[in-house]
């Protein structure tokens, strides 16, 4: 059985958590701690990040696209569409949401590295700049979630925990329609619902 190596709190592997579960794709789920460097990791991504998903075969994806991509071809696209313009439209929501979850880790790696004294605050305001435009854009224009739902709507409820988990009280204030997304999303789909971030 393929291997995740993984963490709960990153918005990457909950993505693909969710979209393995999603597409009925069995992995055995290895938590990782990034800061220990630990060799299964750094053995099997030299960059010593998460998510990365070991085949069978010994065979390592990185990058939590890739392995989305990869996922969607063993489950014979279970998780994008078939339709050239649905599947786009599919995969920039995804790349959204990831640029998202970028700008926001961005945020909590500055002050999590930095001593209080030097957390540069033109850099967090750009990257909150950023989060906010998207979110807005996605809040008056939400996703729609038909019954077979993309890695793009995938990707989104990840990004949505992710914040929650960090920036709650933050985010939320005027985009009540993705506030419901998120809960619509977890009322259709709540076998999912354990590999948000948390």
């Amino acid at each position: 059985m393929p291997k995740l190596l993984y963490a709960s709190t990153s918005p990457y592997s909950s993505k693909v958590r969710m979209a393995a579960l999603y597409a009925g794709i069995a992995i055995d789920l290895v938590p990782v701690k990034t800061e220990d460097k630990p060799a299964e990791l750094t053995g099997a991504n030299p960059l010593g990040k998460i998510p990365v998903l070991v085949l069978d075969d010994g065979r390592s994806i990185h990058d939590s696209r890739a392995i989305t991509q990869h996922l969607n071809r063993v489950s014979k696209n279970a998780l994008l569409p078939r339709n050239p313009d649905k599947r786009l439209d599919a995969e920039v929501l995804e790349a959204l949401a990831d640029g998202i979850c970028d700008c926001a880790l961005s945020m909590v790696y500055e002050r999590r590295t930095r001593p209080e004294d030097m957390v540069y605050q033109p850099w967090l305001d750009r990257q909150w700049a950023k989060i906010t435009a998207a979110l807005d854009l996605l809040n008056a224009n939400p996703p729609k979630l038909p019954k077979k739902i993309t890695t793009g709507q995938i990707a989104l409820r990840a990004c949505l925990g992710y914040l929650s988990l960090r920036f709650a009280g933050k985010w939320e204030k005027g985009r009540s329609r993705l506030i419901r997304w998120a809960a619509r999303f977890d009322e259709k789909f709540p076998e999912l619902k354990p590999a948000i971030p948390g």
